[in-house]
């Protein structure tokens, strides 16, 4: 049998597979809150952008759970994540438009995103 066929999740991968599907999942079920965030001057419908959004998440994440498909996981998710960042620094710079939602908690997530971007890095790579 292959290696890859053996190698199981690390509780970090398992952890960011559902983190992103989770989340992946909601801008289906619930896009409203996706749709608001989107910057006006994105060249495409708000629902488009929410849309793809939710399907990169559900496809990155579940392409972490196996090795082979990890290293491309990885850089969709890297790439996904880049894209929608201009999204939370619009939601930092437009605080009353998403209230109850405190401007300092917009604001402090700025630096999370690329935190969330090494923790994919690392979990992308294949272990074999």
């Amino acid at each position: 049998m292959p290696t890859e066929e053996l190698q199981k999740p690390t509780p970090g991968v398992l952890l960011l597979t559902a983190l992103f599907a989770f989340a992946g999942v909601l801008h289906f079920v619930r896009p409203e809150p996706f749709d608001r965030i989107v910057p006006p001057q994105l060249p495409l419908p708000a629902r488009t952008a929410t849309l793809l959004s939710g399907a990169a998440e559900i496809a990155g994440g579940l392409g972490l759970l196996h090795p082979a498909t990890r290293p491309v996981a990885r850089w969709g998710l890297m790439a996904l994540l880049l894209a929608v960042f201009p999204a939370n620094v619009y939601m930092a710079q437009h605080a009353e438009r998403f209230r109850p939602l405190p401007a300092w908690g917009l604001w402090a997530r700025l630096p999370l995103q690329p935190l969330l971007m090494l923790f994919v890095w690392r979990a992308g790579r294949r272990t074999d």
